[in-house]
């Protein structure tokens, strides 16, 4: 995870390598020219341009000098352990408020357009992993869907009846079988011819013939993908906000106080923040609520999941379908001598009148128009989402504290 593994090591080598003065109590401790020995010495006033440490090891003007216990030696009081609040001076960046307990120590943050984003400070060397903030998704397309025509049959009118009144035939009336043959593809047929003048109820059996609509028998669609152009690219995303986080490798230094700690200070001259640099703490493990002391909060992420697709093509139900089938009925038995012909289409039955008592010896139709109707398309749309994830919380100072002022000579006449 961020920083993990570049700048805790690069703050532990140089808190061992660099050398320098660190505080204890009293005391601050200068390398010898002889390591790993080291000399504890007190500090003594050596004038307001002198360095806390010199070259040889030893130890100069801190600005803090051996009182009693409670009162440092500079102007301010000290914390009962000699050390007053000009302690500060020793830290080469900037002293802030120490972090929380499951926080990272301060470093400095940038946060700004990926291709504005500067190199780390002098100050703060060491980079951490490149976070981001912001994202910007674009319109995801999904092809369009479309259904290919049902597969379609006319089922040709099969039920058949002579009626022994005139149409439409009451509810008394009396109906003779003409019925065509199962599956009857329309070839003339003689199956259940009615001889000429048979009777039924005193009267004879055909006055009339009664045929039911054709019937349109639709198949199910195949939905199917139209293609898209091959110039339209499909949407992505990105990131317009990159969180650059940058840390230090200086030792440590006091900061008059165990609430503060020395800092890596934003680069001299820098932008105020937004624009520049921000003092941060940092928790890598989700979205967290800042402390008091760094109240201005940022959410920023590792990066992003894709999970975006399109729904798989679907058809409804076959719909607005016809036909039309031309139907003849023969008095003989070989579909040549015409009692009736008609056209009829699949929205409607027939029934017409013949003469009294003619024979109805074969039969014979023709499907003369067929529209297979339509389905309706579903599916291809857009499913999923593109969501950030490896959440990293930054808790930022609303303000950039000041910077320590150079250390200070102890006044002779206080000792």
């Amino acid at each position: 995870m961020l920083l993990v593994g570049g700048v805790l090591p690069a703050l532990l080598v140089a808190g061992i390598v660099g050398g320098g003065c660190t505080d204890d109590a009293r005391w601050y401790h200068c390398d010898d020219n002889i390591p790993p020995r080291v000399d504890n010495k007190p500090c003594y006033d050596a004038g307001p341009d002198a360095d806390v440490c010199d070259e040889d090891g030893g130890c100069n003007d801190a600005g803090t000098g051996g009182g009693d216990e409670g009162t440092g030696g500079g102007e301010e009081e000290g914390g009962g352990d000699g050390i007053g609040g000009g302690m500060s001076s020793l830290c080469a960046g900037q002293c802030v408020p120490k972090e929380p307990p499951g926080w990272f120590e301060p470093l400095l943050l940038w946060l700004g357009p990926p291709d504005r984003a500067p190199d780390c400070p002098a100050t703060a060397p060491v980079p951490g992993d490149e976070l981001h903030a912001d994202l910007v998704v674009e319109p995801y397309r999904c092809a369009a869907c479309a259904c290919d025509p049902p597969e379609t049959s006319c089922e040709l009118p099969a039920a058949w009846s002579a009626v022994d009144s005139p149409c439409p035939g009451g509810p008394g009336a009396q109906r003779t079988s003409f019925a065509a043959p199962e599956a009857w593809d329309g070839t003339c047929t003689t199956a259940n011819a009615i001889p000429a003048g048979q009777a039924c109820a005193g009267g004879p059996c055909t006055q009339s013939l009664d045929l039911p609509a054709p019937r349109v028998l639709a198949g199910a669609c195949t939905p199917s993908v139209v293609e898209q152009p091959a110039e339209e690219p499909q949407g992505g995303f990105r990131w317009a906000t990159v969180a650059k986080t940058c840390a230090g490798v200086a030792a440590y230094a006091p900061c008059g106080g165990s609430g503060m700690r020395c800092s890596p200070a934003p680069p001299e001259g820098d932008a105020a923040p937004p624009e520049g640099f921000l003092t941060c703490i940092m928790h890598h493990e989700g979205e967290h609520e800042c402390p008091p002391t760094y109240p201005s909060r940022h959410i920023a992420y590792e990066g992003a999941e894709d999970s975006r697709g399109c729904s798989a093509c679907t058809c409804g139900e076959p719909s607005g379908g016809a036909c039309s089938v031309w139907v003849s009925a023969f008095s003989d038995a070989g579909c040549s001598t015409g009692v009736v012909s008609v056209l009829m289409r699949s929205d409607s039955s027939f029934c017409g009148a013949i003469a009294p008592g003619t024979a109805l010896g074969s039969k014979s139709a023709v499907v003369v128009d067929l529209d297979p109707g339509s389905c309706t398309a579903g599916g291809g749309e857009p499913t999923g989402e593109v969501a950030p994830r490896g959440a990293v919380t930054f808790c930022c100072l609303d303000r950039q504290p000041q910077q320590p002022a150079p250390p200070r000579a102890r006044d002779p006449e206080f000792g």
